[in-house]
């Protein structure tokens, strides 16, 4: 009976560590990340196979309704401008359960999207399958990729800047520097930092 009960307390132990491992983990620098396919606010649907032309990504996952998230609208939108044609287009995702947050849902992402004048697609991660394979936990969260014959390679995970309340305070580029390392063939300076933002509703 005692060995039973062993047995099973460890079957236990081994599930629950599994599960620990899968949910919560992600990507790190230097690991490839799997392409998706999901829903633009245009009704199309998106991968990163579809810029043929694109040297890597700066994938953010970011929502309507997060203060943080709406205080780096104009930043995202500022690096889609100045990076897009270099090679490194904005991806933004917004992983939101809607039923939690509809204020995430499709039609308001839409009207977001128009009333800022978004030029970056906005997807939706249907079924909230993306956001677990990269590990993102806040919105905002962004992963910088780079094409590499391998695949898509994070170079990149973390913040924005490091001031999300005033972005004429700030001290560190942390994308753009990631980015303009890229573009230059040299080392990323720092390869993670800690996102700062609202917690991703499930």
């Amino acid at each position: 009976m005692k060995n039973t009960f062993k047995m099973v307390l460890a079957l236990i132990v081994v599930v629950a560590t599994s599960a620990f491992t899968i949910v919560g983990t992600g990507y790190d620098v230097g690991d490839i990340a799997t392409d998706f396919k999901l829903e633009n606010i245009d009704g199309k649907m998106v991968s990163m196979a579809d810029f043929n032309d694109a040297k890597g990504f700066i994938v953010v996952f970011t929502c309507n309704t997060c203060p943080y998230a709406v205080a780096y609208e104009d930043r995202v939108e500022a690096l889609n401008k100045k990076y897009a044609n270099k090679g490194y287009p904005v991806i933004a995702i917004m992983p939101n359960n809607t039923d939690v947050k509809p204020g995430d849902s499709m039609e308001a992402m839409r009207a977001r999207a128009k009333a800022k004048g978004f030029t970056f697609p906005y997807l939706m991660d249907e079924g909230q399958k993306v956001y677990p394979q990269y590990g993102a936990t806040k919105t905002p969260h962004v992963y910088v990729l780079q094409r590499t014959k391998k695949g898509h390679q994070v170079k990149y995970i973390g913040a924005i800047d490091d001031n999300y309340q005033d972005a004429s305070a700030v001290t560190k580029t942390y994308v753009e520097d990631a980015i303009n390392a890229l573009l230059d063939g040299k080392e990323v300076p720092e390869k993670k930092t800690r996102a700062i933002g609202c917690s991703i509703k499930v």
